[in-house]
């Protein structure tokens, strides 16, 4: 965003700036788990408020901590103790403050359909199918994942809606607005919060405005105009900063990302990766994107940044079959040597795309 915002941005992102009494906020943090089931009878509290009895609450909790997301879907299904810590949200919070994250990778291939892999186990997992109209269904959408919810944004016959899925319901709900409708947004995350900026209205009027939403509360907070109007720009949290670039009206759109705090961009038309030097002020090709990666002008195939690598998603296509495939690389100072993570059939390409990290 322009300097003229900074201040306003400083202000937004204090509360997410580390905390030097963090053991502290560890021991708040689980005097929230005191009592999961108000309502529970004597013999299921003793239970719940334990979790694993003879460990005791405390230490049950932090092993919890340490467990992979993947295994929360069983461990929520032990008792009510347990389901109750994992759906509270609680634990993602002092995931968040002790610095464990997973990230793994939304994407969709499927009208209404999502799907989820775990980088780390190579795990495949089929979301819920959302239901909605078929104006809906139709529409073009966007996406954005940010705390432990996927925001997936679309038109219904005369407005804007947005679908939430929560990680912790594992469940799809709609009815959420912003302050000023839009689609064609430049959008980025980071913790708990996102920011929405830029785009159109549902006139069709390019926006200057911008939108702070937090996950923990589903509010949504208008901040500071940008100094230009733009749609279809990218937008990145860097240097715990929000930046806003490209798009119609100011210049061309580029597909972006971010790793370690490193800006990088995928030409579509060269099939390159270029790295932003923050000192020269300049683009500076690394190399080549995957072989197989193929898109129709950046349509189809996703960048992203997946924890400390960049992934693209995409894959080769023939006669309406082809295969979803999923490259990473770790950067370093070499040109880009891209890993095969998985690979599976798909119909069609990669209609949208988002990493959840929590």
């Amino acid at each position: 965003m322009e300097d003229g915002e900074d201040q306003m941005m400083r202000k937004v992102l204090k509360p997410l700036e580390g905390d030097e009494n963090k053991g502290e906020k560890e021991d708040m943090s689980l005097a929230q788990f005191d009592r999961p089931d108000k309502h529970c009878h004597a013999g299921d509290h003793s239970e719940s408020s334990l979790l694993i009895h003879q460990l005791g609450q405390d230490i049950s909790i932090n092993c919890l901590l340490r467990c992979s997301r993947s295994d929360y879907g069983a461990i929520a299904s032990l008792n009510k103790g347990f389901r109750f810590v994992i759906r509270s949200g609680e634990l993602y919070k002092l995931r968040r403050e002790m610095g464990i994250v997973e990230h793994w990778i939304y994407f969709s291939c499927s009208l209404l359909e999502w799907e989820a892999f775990d980088p780390i186990r190579h795990r495949w997992m089929h979301l819920p199918k959302m239901t909605s109209n078929e104006c809906f269904m139709c529409s073009d959408k966007e996406s954005l994942a940010v705390g432990t919810e996927l925001l997936v944004f679309g038109k219904e016959i005369s407005s804007h809606v947005i679908y939430r899925y929560s990680i912790l319901t594992n469940t799809w709900s709609s009815g959420m607005k912003m302050n000023t409708p839009r689609c064609l947004f430049g959008s980025a995350s980071l913790g708990e919060i996102a920011i929405l900026a830029g785009g159109c209205d549902p006139h069709g009027n390019i926006l200057s405005s911008a939108e702070l939403y937090n996950s923990e509360t589903s509010n949504w907070v208008t901040i500071p105009n940008m100094n230009k109007a733009r749609k279809m720009c990218s937008a990145v949290f860097m240097d715990r900063k929000f930046y806003v670039i490209g798009g119609i009206g100011v210049g061309s759109a580029k597909s972006l990302t971010f790793v370690n705090n490193e800006l990088y961009a995928a030409d579509y038309a060269q099939k390159e990766v270029r790295k932003y030097d923050k000192e020269k002020n300049l683009w500076v090709t690394l190399g080549g994107l995957p072989d197989q990666a193929v898109s129709m002008n950046g349509w189809g195939l996703a960048f992203r940044a997946c924890g400390d690598r960049l992934i693209v998603i995409g894959g080769p296509r023939a006669l309406g079959e082809g295969m979803i495939e999923l490259n990473s690389w770790v950067p370093n100072e070499g040109p880009p040597q891209w890993n095969l993570l998985a690979r599976k059939p798909s119909g069609s390409f990669v209609y949208n795309c988002a990493v959840m990290g929590c």
